[in-house]
């Protein structure tokens, strides 16, 4: 046991003060004591002044006026990194200049941690406790009430301005479901959970080369995919962003889609359905060659046989290519596809549920007859089924007015799965997959939130991907890896200490390449 004694030296009148430390002496079968001088009291104030050879924890640990606090700081040291590398802190300081801390803050919680925003308040008192105050239930609800569409598009268009750069965009729509009732963008629509529930939907684009949401737009539930492109383009004319090229699944072909991308001068690459007449014609024109060797090439591990064509488009002839892909081994899954997509036509004609995009298949692969006494009648057109399956399926067509080379687009396509794993990270990660705020502004305010936090999970996943450390760690398993990592502070004159790095810690770092001693 340790206690502390003061002894007078009568010499110079300083009183010192020692650590006794008793224990038991084993050969002269005797209790003992040991003691160390660890400081002197001050003769004017009686304040403990520790001994020079003391380290600043040693003597902090044994000045019984001293308090102590601790700070977790690990996965902050990591986020921190991005926001300077990406810049963020400056641009949300001149978006929200009042606000743009606990912004940054709530992101962080939601990327380190995720859960329902209710609870930042309690893990900030851990990791930001001089913010605690500000991020509170009530503050935090007024906050993003606070967050404005004028802010929002502010802060979308620096953005995007910072850093697009001759990239491929990706764009898609994902639909959120929601418990909301008072916001005019909640409503019932095409939920791509099959969820029972009102939602709405929201677009993201996504770049492909910098592996970063780009931008996102809120939209009515009830909204089908065909119709948001027309005003994308226009919000992006209003925010003078020019020199794009989108990448977009077949929910987005149609072809007063197609006359406005080309009218405009707009770069895309677009997934056309198959049941469309002009690209069936192109199938056909080529079908016998499928079965020969002639026309195939390997890509990555797969075989496909690949046919290009220029394919001119609208009344002025503007220059487009049609590339067309056969995957035998993919067609039984086309198949089967198909066979769901019918079944779901054949519901919704049953239920009188129409859906506008699907009257074309409508009238190419049912027969329906109405009689006053049995009333209505829907069956299959086996023909039309039979022929579409024998000569389609296992085709893909990419229409694109930017790229010649077949498999070059067919890489660029397949790329765009980037914006679907960022839909998984906003649902799944982020705590978004219901939405349980009531008013149109929170909602607003929360959906900034979660790009702004989408924007980090991103980036850093960017960077764990080019230093190999992806195959070890997910990102949020990485940033609990850092959560032993602590500032300890002391009151008075004794500063504060880091603890120690484990080796796990050391090794994040160093792939990282954040310095600790510039960060610290």
């Amino acid at each position: 046991m340790a206690y502390r004694i003061n002894h007078v030296n009568k010499r110079n009148g300083i009183t010192y003060v020692y650590e006794s430390t008793s224990y038991w002496n084993k050969e002269k079968k005797q209790p003992r004591s040991k003691q160390v001088c660890i400081g002197k009291l001050d003769p004017k104030t009686g304040e403990f002044i520790p001994s020079n050879r003391l380290k600043p924890e040693q003597a902090a640990a044994r000045d019984p006026e001293v308090k102590v606090t601790a700070t977790i700081v690990g996965p902050a040291l990591i986020l921190d990194a991005i926001t300077a590398k990406l810049g963020l802190e400056k641009l949300l300081k001149s978006c929200f200049p009042k606000s743009y801390q606990q912004i940054q803050i709530m992101a962080y919680y939601l990327v380190a941690y995720g859960g329902a925003l209710s609870r930042c308040e309690v893990w900030s008192k851990n990791h930001v406790p001089e913010l605690t105050s500000s991020l509170t239930s009530q503050r935090i609800s007024e906050l993003l009430c606070s967050i404005t569409l004028n802010d929002k598009h502010k802060f979308c268009t620096q953005w995007m301005d910072k850093i697009i750069s001759d990239d491929y965009l990706c764009y898609d729509i994902t639909s959120i479901s929601s418990y909301a009732e008072s916001n005019q963008f909640i409503r019932y629509g095409h939920n791509r959970d099959k969820e029972q529930l009102p939602q709405l939907n929201l677009a993201m684009l996504y770049g492909q080369k910098e592996h970063l949401p780009v931008y996102y737009q809120q939209l009515p539930g009830s909204i089908t995919d065909v119709l948001t492109l027309n005003n994308l383009l226009k919000t992006f004319r209003a925010m003078d962003i020019t020199s794009l090229h989108y990448i977009m699944d077949k929910g987005f072909y149609s072809k007063k889609n197609i006359d406005h991308l080309v009218d405009k001068r707009h770069k895309f690459t677009i997934s056309v359905p198959l049941s469309n007449k002009w690209v069936q014609n192109a199938i056909d024109d080529i079908y016998q060659e499928i079965h020969g060797p002639h026309g195939y090439q390997r890509i990555d591990q797969e075989t496909l046989y690949v046919n290009s064509r220029l394919h001119s488009w609208g009344p002025e002839n503007r220059r487009c290519y049609l590339h067309l892909y056969y995957n035998a081994q993919a067609r039984a899954v086309a198949v089967d596809r198909f066979n769901a997509q019918l079944l779901a036509y054949k519901e919704e004609l049953e239920s009188k549920n129409l859906i506008k995009e699907h009257q074309s298949a409508y009238n190419e692969f049912f027969i329906i007859k109405d009689t006053p006494k049995r009333g209505r009648k829907i069956t299959y057109n086996d023909r039309a089924v039979s022929q579409y399956i024998n000569r389609y399926a296992g085709f893909q067509a990419l229409f694109t007015n930017a790229i010649k080379d077949p498999i070059e687009t067919l890489i660029v396509y397949r790329n765009k799965d980037v914006v679907e794993k960022s839909f998984d990270d906003l649902k799944n990660q982020l705590d978004m997959n219901r939405l349980r705020m009531h008013s149109a502004e929170a909602v607003n305010g929360r959906l900034f939130v979660q790009f702004i936090a989408l924007i980090y999970i991103c980036a850093l996943r960017k960077e764990m991907r080019k230093s190999d450390l992806i195959r070890k760690y997910t990102v949020r398993e990485l940033l609990q890896e850092m959560e032993t990592y602590t500032k300890v502070k002391y009151t008075g004159k004794y500063g504060q200490i880091l603890t120690e790095l484990t080796k796990a810690q050391r090794e994040i770092l160093d792939h990282l390449n954040i310095d600790l001693i510039k960060k610290t």
